[in-house]
């Protein structure tokens, strides 16, 4: 009897082992992004993985990232504080080169850009991870994660720019995440784009260093920076971040000769004060001229910040009347329902240039870059 006994147990934990085996292999199968997490990022190194630009060797195996102004000093197997760029063997390899999370083709005005070819479609991606720790972040289910969490099959500069010439996007667009943590990947789609007589645009919090933004300006038609405050203090508490160095990339940009629109976040009790709001106009319009178009956008309770409430709509409008007071000619209300603060109007004589509802265009009175009715150079990027 024992005998028999030992051979059914025997028998049991078989079929029990064998039935585990063919469960892994289908959740292998099934789930295979999850799984190859546990592989190393070393094994990945020859088919997946592109030495990042912009380093140097700092001894002791470890390498100093200077793309953007926090210059990580990274330990072998260590990433940046963008999660995006990792030190392996003594080399600094970006992990989001071909990796986007998110494609999409959207309207121009939606990331906002509204002196850029109105109407048209911009193909827009973004990977994941960022250089910034925004406690209001629209975007952060994919902004914070590790870029191999998510792993979404390569996708070549070749083919985002065969995909964006196939949906007739009029640019491609580096936005939803932060674009310099993929800046290798954007480098190379925005060369590519180049050649095919497809224009790029970056949506950006501007954090990145003079040399790299230099060499990325050649190739961008247009940037919308996040000017997320105008307080060191703000930045910090807020951002994990410094305001000084988005100042520079803007100046940066507009000595390259890329257009440039701001984008201001208004979030209540934060950044909302009238101080705040002059001294930001008074630096774009001193440093960046009366005729960039500047957004404010209503602030909604989000990741980190659920607990302040909506921006009050007419704290909006306050903001709108300081930063005409101010001189700026192109002022813009977002992310509200009431469809104000979105037409685009001329400085000189007043009449209506652009009527918008939304992303939608229902009036275009901009010909050859120029007003209709007086034939004032209205400042942007026309057809």
């Amino acid at each position: 009897m024992p005998p028999k006994l030992s051979i059914f147990k025997k028998l049991i934990l078989t079929i029990i082992s064998v039935t585990f085996a063919v469960a892994a292999l289908f959740i292998a199968q099934r789930f295979s992004v999850t799984l190859t997490e546990s592989f190393t990022q070393d094994e990945l190194v020859p088919q997946e993985l592109k030495e990042a630009l912009y380093w140097q060797d700092a001894g002791q195996g470890k390498v100093q990232c200077f793309l953007c102004p926090r210059q990580c000093v990274i330990s072998v197997n260590q990433r940046g504080f963008c999660r995006s760029r990792k030190n392996i063997k003594g080399k600094l390899y970006c992990l989001t080169y071909g990796q986007p999370v998110a494609i999409h083709v959207d309207p121009i005005e939606k990331k906002p850009f509204f002196h850029v070819y109105p109407g048209s479609k911009s193909f827009s991606i973004a990977t994941a991870g960022c250089n910034l720790r925004c406690k209001f972040c629209q975007n952060w289910e994919i902004s914070q994660l590790d870029p191999e969490s998510v792993k979404v099959g390569f996708v070549s500069p070749q083919e985002i720019i065969r995909q964006a010439k196939a949906t007739g996007s009029k640019t491609v667009a580096f936005t939803y995440t932060e674009p310099t943590i993929f800046y290798e990947y954007m480098l190379d789609i925005a060369k590519l784009a180049k050649q095919e007589g497809i224009a790029c645009v970056m949506h950006s919090a501007g954090l990145i260093n003079e040399k790299p933004l230099r060499q990325l300006s050649k190739y961008l038609t247009a940037a919308d920076i996040d000017l997320k405050g105008f307080s060191e203090k703000y930045y910090a508490s807020f951002c994990d971040g410094s305001l000084s160095g988005v100042l520079n990339s803007l100046k940066v940009l507009k000595a390259e000769g890329v257009w440039i629109e701001i984008t201001n976040l208004i979030i209540p009790t934060a950044n909302d004060s009238d101080e705040d709001i002059s001294n930001l106009c008074i630096w774009v319009r001193d440093n960046l001229g009366p005729d960039t178009p500047l957004h404010f956008s209503r602030f909604f309770p989000m990741y980190k910040l659920l607990d302040l409430s909506p921006t009050p709509l007419k704290t909006l409008t306050r903001a709108g009347e300081i930063a005409k007071k101010t001189g700026l000619h192109y002022v813009y209300l977002g992310n509200i329902v009431q469809n104000i603060g979105e037409d685009t109007i001329c400085p000189v004589c007043g009449k209506l240039l652009i009527k918008r509802i939304g992303y939608n265009i229902l009036e275009n009175n901009i010909s050859a870059g120029k007003c209709k009715f007086c034939a004032d150079d209205i400042a942007g990027v026309w057809d």
